[in-house]
């Protein structure tokens, strides 16, 4: 079926929102210093970061697959994902009112500085590069999944080339990012999550009015009580991967971890003047993700009941079904609202992933902040840094194309998401023991935990009489780094 919206239309959008956000750069870039780029001078309003996180936290891949899982069947039927987003509130709660305080008196801008006065340089490294791991591969997985829609979409009618697609993505993110930094990511992940929501809000509607709703009210009444809406799931125990217990429990430990200690989501946080601004940012923004969820699964929903009222076949990848009814079914202003959200959701993840790799590489492995330069020179240095992980990130993004294999590309993700194990049993060893540790044999315990989380996940089942960890995994991982800091420590004093 021929699309609704014609590629040229969505380059033509593609650029006129690009304009808007360079518009922004440049105000936003104005008198910035090195400073500026790292913390926006901590002037950044707490609920413009609040409501911009909900971008950055929902990444292009969120904004395709979501919708697609709610009918799919495995670990996110129905609405059982919003057991995990509740646990999320838990997670953000520990954010607020444990990690927030210690990061706002130790006055820090990377967050992984913590692990140097607490451990010690090792414990710092380790902590810093495997948020480089993590990041560097998650934001190019990411931003390869949403480009090859593009490059179905779009570029192939113009005999535009796939590493031509991602170098002009990679390239206009660097523009609009390199001289104001974290200043103008606050804005402009504002602006593309009020994108991004306006999409999926629109497309519910227009939905509801081709199933013969009479308004919104109707509509969500329409998704409630249909097939997909439960959302509680307690019958059948530990094994089942949507438990609610499992669910709820590995919510709140990916908030702690995914959020709370990624440098990421963190440094936004940090540019709230003071701590009592950046703890209403937290808890804020916690509560205004469950309504975005709630409406991603709402999304998903319909288009499951849309596709049978209109004899659809649901794609074998259903994460292409959004895409395929809001570009072909609809009608073109539906269609437009799919590709400004679509752009939104990646560039909110992806702008903000590059500009913390910089800070982090900068700060915590170059130590460049601590040294007697020029402000020139500072500039230049960090300049190089944003260009360089530019470059890896496309490099990144063309070997994974090459591969060209699903089940390759879903290991990748799920080894990024084994970094955060390590992190969490550091940070959380720091905060509730006073005990020392011999900081140099960090290393191997941090190499050793996620080595031990693989084989045990890999035998689960036959272990532990069916039991699959599933993203409980991460709670595995952070407590054999706990046990096994334990074993290198000694009272303190």
């Amino acid at each position: 079926m021929e699309q609704l919206v014609s590629p040229t239309t969505i380059i033509l959008i593609i650029f006129i929102y690009f304009g808007l956000l360079l518009g922004v750069s440049y105000f936003t870039g104005k008198g910035a210093d090195n400073q500026t780029f790292f913390n926006a001078d901590k002037k950044s309003p707490w609920f413009l970061v609040a409501f911009g996180m909900i971008g950055a936290s929902l990444s292009g891949v969120t904004f395709i697959s979501l919708p697609g899982a709610v009918g799919a069947g495995g670990t996110n039927m129905d609405f059982s994902y919003m057991q995990m987003v509740l646990g999320y509130l838990v997670g953000y709660a520990l954010i607020a009112l444990v990690l927030m305080p210690i990061y706002y008196r130790m006055g820090l801008t990377t967050i992984y500085t913590y692990l140097d006065d607490r451990f010690g340089k090792y414990s710092y490294l380790v902590g810093s590069l495997y948020f480089l791991l993590s990041r560097v591969v998650g934001a190019s997985m990411r931003l390869f999944l949403v480009a090859i829609v593009f490059q179905r979409i779009v570029m192939d009618s113009f005999g535009i080339p796939f590493y031509m697609t991602v170098l002009i993505a990679i390239v206009l993110i660097w523009i609009y990012t390199f001289k104001g930094g974290i200043k103008t990511i606050v804005i402009t992940d504002t602006l593309q999550t009020l994108c991004m929501l306006l999409a999926v809000f629109l497309t519910i509607g227009a939905i509801g009015k081709a199933l013969g709703s009479g308004g919104m009210i109707e509509t969500f009444t329409m998704v409630k009580e249909g097939a997909y809406s439960q959302m509680f799931f307690f019958e059948d125990g530990w094994n089942d991967p949507n438990n609610f217990f499992k669910q709820f429990l590995s919510g709140a430990l990916i908030a702690t971890a995914m959020t709370g200690l990624d440098q990421d989501m963190m440094q936004k946080n940090l540019t709230c003047k003071d701590l009592p601004s950046a703890q209403k940012n937290v808890l804020s923004f916690s509560v205004v993700l469950i309504f975005a969820n709630l409406l991603f699964l709402a999304l998903g929903a319909l288009l499951y009941m849309y596709a049978v009222n209109q004899g659809i076949d649901v794609p074998s990848r259903t994460d292409q079904l959004y895409p395929m009814i809001a570009l072909n079914y609809l009608n073109p202003f539906i269609g437009i609202l799919f590709v400004l959200g679509l752009i939104a959701a990646a560039y909110s993840s992806a702008d903000s992933a590059l500009t913390s790799l910089t800070t982090s590489f900068y700060i915590d492995i170059l130590k460049y902040d601590q040294k007697e330069h020029s402000e020139k020179d500072k500039r230049r240095t960090r300049m190089m840094v944003h260009v360089a992980f530019s470059v890896l990130i496309f490099l990144i993004i063309l070997m994974v194309n090459a591969l060209d294999d699903d089940a390759i590309i879903n290991k990748l993700f799920i080894a990024a998401g084994y970094t955060y194990g390590p992190i969490l049993g550091l940070f959380t060893f720091g905060i509730i023991t006073k005990r020392k540790i011999l900081d140099v044999w960090t290393i191997p315990v941090c190499l050793l935990a996620p080595l031990l989380t693989f084989i045990i996940d890999t035998n689960s089942a036959d272990w532990l009489g069916g039991f699959k960890f599933g993203s409980t995994l991460l709670g595995l991982n952070a407590l054999l780094t706990f046990v096994g800091l334990m074993l290198i420590s000694r009272k303190n004093g």
